[in-house]
């Protein structure tokens, strides 16, 4: 049973686990606090893979404190050695009396593993404490270990007509700073960012973050973690003087079997990372082979994709988006303009794709939507 004050001690360590959002790839996002006879003994958060575990910053900062105290953490305790130690067993052995759990760990090396360690030590162990929260804050990490593929969160930016660029390609810019700054935090909480070669030949986008953008007091030190960049690149048309292969970070190019090796050496010289992976019926690079590969690499809990319609329509079709952030101008491009996505095939109004929206919000002059794609492929 439930304590009344045992949801406001998990908010806290909910909170604490949202300081790590930009930065725990490819860990979750996790948070500890430590109380006893009701009063705050330890807390602390896990920020960076390969260094402690938010049970251990707590335990630490309580000292002999911890002893008979309850832990409250939004992610079930290890139980494996990893780069660090099982979280599970630090918590037997600093003596805590109980535990309650936000969410069972999704990783089947975890898996209820660490809760069974803590009961048959004796401790009790309540799970389902504002789990959904403690979801909805790893929902990538959740999606890497239970379905294989990163959870997808596709970003466009459109006309109030719902055209994206004009009929050139020419895009920069639709919506103000406002909207631009919030793109940026979407990008840094992100693993990677994935795009189409075309978006790169236009644009010459260089799919970083930047810090200037993003509003935040430690925005420098978070915008040293450039998250990954892959590019869609079926016939390997990727310039080699893309501005992205100069960034920091890493540029991974994903195509297709057949190339010529003096193509893709050139490439791998300039930067570029290239992955050949196997063709879809299409011919074009296999978009469900690909996420399970960013996956199955322990690369991506995250993927933003910031890509023109030809991709965008691909991946929905795929059943690949999970989440859609679209940002909406109060401008006209018209008739000419380029769409939001490319769905061919589609004649009547029975084929036509629903979308559950989730949140509608001002955002300087423009409108930010988010919605989810109704009978996703999970």
């Amino acid at each position: 049973m439930a304590k009344p004050t045992d949801a406001a001690w998990m908010a806290r360590a909910l909170q604490l686990a949202r300081r790590g959002l930009y930065t725990t790839h490819p860990n979750p996002r996790v948070g500890c606090v430590l109380v006893s006879h009701r009063r705050l003994v330890g807390e602390g958060w896990h920020l960076r893979a390969g260094e402690p575990h938010a049970e251990v910053h707590a335990l630490r900062m309580a000292g002999e404190a911890a002893h008979r105290a309850t832990a409250y953490v939004t992610l079930e305790p290890c139980s494996h050695h990893g780069r660090t130690g099982p979280c599970a067993v630090a918590l037997i052995e600093a003596g805590v009396e109980r535990v309650v759990v936000a969410m069972q760990d999704p990783n089947p090396e975890v898996a209820g593993r660490g809760i069974a360690m803590l009961r048959e030590a004796g401790i009790e162990v309540e799970v389902g404490l504002l789990e959904e929260e403690a979801r909805k804050l790893n929902v990538g990490f959740v999606s890497r270990m239970t379905r294989r593929r990163p959870f997808v969160r596709l970003k466009m930016a459109m006309s109030l007509d719902g055209r994206t660029a004009m009929q050139s390609g020419e895009s920069q810019w639709i919506t103000g700073p406002q909207a631009r700054g919030e793109v940026q935090r979407l990008r840094v909480a992100a693993s990677a960012i994935m795009t189409g070669v075309d978006s790169i030949i236009f644009d010459n986008s260089r799919l970083t973050v930047r810090a200037s953008q993003l509003g935040l007091d430690d925005a420098d030190a978070i915008a040293a973690r450039q998250p990954l960049r892959v590019v869609v690149d079926t016939q390997l048309r990727l310039p080699q003087a893309a501005a992205c292969l100069r960034e920091p970070g890493r540029t991974l190019v994903a195509t297709v079997p057949g190339h010529e090796p003096q193509r893709r050496a050139r490439l791998e010289a300039a930067g570029a990372e290239v992955v050949v992976l196997r063709a879809g019926k299409d011919g074009r690079v296999d978009l469900a082979v690909l996420m399970h590969y960013l996956a199955e690499q322990e690369l991506v809990n995250e993927l933003l994709l910031e890509t023109g319609a030809t991709l965008a329509g691909a991946m929905l079709d795929a059943g690949l988006v999970d989440e859609m952030q679209l940002f909406v101008a109060p401008t006209l491009l018209g008739g000419e303009a380029r769409p939001l996505f490319a769905l061919p095939g589609l004649t009547r109004m029975a084929q036509q794709r629903p979308l559950e929206i989730l949140d509608i919000r001002a955002v300087g002059r423009d409108w930010r939507i988010t919605a989810r794609p109704e009978h996703r492929q999970d």
